[in-house]
């Protein structure tokens, strides 16, 4: 049996929480809450601030509103600039998502269209974003989650809809993607699979020059190989092809999109004629 000391610790303690102290859990880049601690005061509204460039936020069982405020974590003039894109998981639902500058409520993105994961962006001037719970009577299977990225205005609509280059890049356009691009591999294509909306391009790849996230997969300490995913527009009708080729792209909420993927031999023969001339914008260690 417990102390009445330590019975009485465990009621302020609950009771705290119960008073939204410790209703929240966040890291600055990532948010997780529950609805139950509202039942009580369905009314209130929560701030919660993220401090990111990327993150994603999970409000189970939505019950009121919450403010999300997305803001880097260093401010400069370049900050009024950056657009802010959300994608919603295809399991969420229970609420309605706006955008909230200085009380004027702008309807972003309605419950009924977040399953359908799709990437919406607007500028981090329009203001914070308001989640309001949809009233229902049964709450138990409805949880809002998306991940977020901050990502400059020029990248907004690669964000919207990553881009491949269906035509072969540019040599120039070809050397600047070694150089600057999320991801850069040298390796081989083993199967191309059809979805609804792009290709997924399974990869074998034999060197790992670059990856900004965890994009390829090691095969293990004595296997120096790679495998992962890399998707493409269905418009690109992609194919699996012999040879070797140097895949480049980016990286968008944890997912690689193709960007520039010429053979290497072609690759290898422009780099080493811009290496004589002295035009290349970065080193590559090609040996």
């Amino acid at each position: 049996m417990l102390s009445p000391t330590l019975l009485a610790s465990f009621l302020l303690l609950f009771l705290l929480c119960r008073r939204s102290l410790c209703q929240y859990s966040s890291d600055q880049c990532s948010w997780k809450g529950s609805g139950l601690t509202h039942e009580g005061h369905a009314r209130d509204v929560e701030q919660v601030y993220l401090r990111c460039s990327q993150g994603s936020l999970e409000w189970l069982y939505p019950t009121g509103a919450i403010i999300v405020n997305l803001r880097p974590n260093t401010v400069s003039p370049a900050t009024a600039r950056l657009s802010v894109c959300i994608k919603p998981s295809k399991d969420s639902t229970g609420t309605n998502i706006y955008l909230d500058r200085s009380g004027k409520l702008r309807l972003l993105l309605r419950e009924q269209d977040q399953g359908q994961g799709r990437v919406h962006c607007f500028g981090i001037q329009e203001g914070a974003l308001f989640i309001e719970a949809v009233p229902h009577t049964d709450i138990s299977r409805r949880i809002t989650a998306f991940q977020y990225e901050l990502v400059s205005d020029r990248l907004r609509a690669e964000a919207l809809l990553p881009s491949a280059p269906c035509q072969p890049c540019s040599d120039d356009e070809m050397l600047l993607a070694v150089c600057t691009n999320d991801f850069v591999a040298r390796g081989s294509i083993r199967k191309v699979d059809q979805e609804d909306e792009y290709s997924s391009v399974t990869v074998e790849i034999s060197r790992l020059y670059r990856q900004k996230t965890q994009v390829f997969a090691s095969g293990g300490v004595r296997v120096r190989s790679w495998t992962g995913n890399i998707k493409m527009p269905l418009r690109c009708k992609v194919k699996s092809g012999e040879g070797d080729f140097l895949f480049t792209g980016t990286v968008r909420f944890g997912e690689a999109w193709m960007g520039c993927a010429p053979r290497y031999k072609d690759f290898l023969r422009l780099y080493r004629e811009a290496e004589q001339q002295g035009s290349n914008p970065c080193h590559v260690d090609t040996d």
